[in-house]
């Protein structure tokens, strides 16, 4: 009887020594990606990414640089104890962003307010989001900025 190539046994990799002496591919270790800035703890978050990108979003868009203060305290209209950023415009306009809890996921609302008064509004923010990002934060505050035709020419 005769054996066909299919069946017959390689005298190569039989041997032991055949088995080490084959070099394997060996793949780099990936590199470890660094941490989402969204990631970062809300007291870091908010001062070194959030404020500086905010300013820089209001004056790309041709606003005037705005004045932020990010603190705890009362939050407007209800008075609530929440982490907010505070924004100053030209022409007595101002805005707060405030968060529920010290985290840019929790429950977020934002108020704005022209001349000396009070603000009498607070309106929710961003609550459909599943994801909390810089840019998302950004982008939104800026949208609802020149909403109120406070940014560039309108």
């Amino acid at each position: 009887m005769t054996e066909t190539p299919s069946n017959t046994p390689d005298p190569v990799a039989a041997t032991p020594e055949a088995k080490t002496a084959a070099p394997e591919a060996k793949t780099p270790a990936p590199k470890a990606k660094p941490p989402a800035p969204e990631d970062k703890p809300f007291e870091v978050f908010v001062p070194e990414l959030l404020l500086p990108a905010l300013t820089q979003e209001i004056e790309a868009y041709g606003g005037p640089a705005p004045e932020l203060v990010f603190e705890q305290g009362a939050m407007p209209v209800v008075g609530a104890d929440c982490w907010m950023v505070q924004g100053r415009l030209p022409g007595e306009r101002r805005f707060w962003l405030c968060f529920t809890r010290p985290d840019i996921s929790s429950a977020k609302t934002i108020a704005l307010t022209e001349g000396a008064g009070s603000p009498s509004l607070l309106e929710s923010f961003l609550i459909d989001e599943k994801k909390m990002t810089l840019s998302l934060l950004v982008s939104r505050v800026v949208q609802r900025l020149n909403g109120q035709k406070w940014l560039g020419p309108n």
